[in-house]
């Protein structure tokens, strides 16, 4: 009987890990950045606007993107659905675009 050996996962990098604690009319929101590298490739991410004002759902997350589960998907006010998916930048992207119509949305309803 020969004997199996497991091939240890590849070590994740965590190359982007950033955390933004919004002030002013956002004061209590924050905007997250998580990425983990195999070699130059991102692998593993997360995307999130997070304001509880908005949101009491998905623990305040009012949008975000992330593959946990093996899957690409995005979240929206406590629902999630799957995504394509083609490139981290281009996600990145269109995060930071959706983000921006939100705020003009949520400055237009404070007036």
């Amino acid at each position: 009987m020969g004997s199996r050996r497991r091939k240890k996962p590849a070590k994740l990098d965590k190359k982007i890990d950033q955390t933004f604690y919004l002030t002013g009319m956002r004061r209590g929101a924050i905007l997250k950045e998580e990425a983990w590298f195999a070699g130059d490739k991102v692998v593993k991410y997360s995307l999130a606007y997070i304001n509880p004002r908005i949101c009491p759902a998905d623990n305040g997350r009012v949008l975000g993107y992330d593959n946990s589960h093996n899957q690409h998907h995005r979240h929206y006010m406590g629902r999630t659905r799957a995504i394509e998916f083609s490139d981290y930048e281009s996600l990145v992207e269109q995060f930071e675009n959706e983000v921006k119509d939100l705020w003009r949305r949520e400055d237009e309803e404070e007036r």
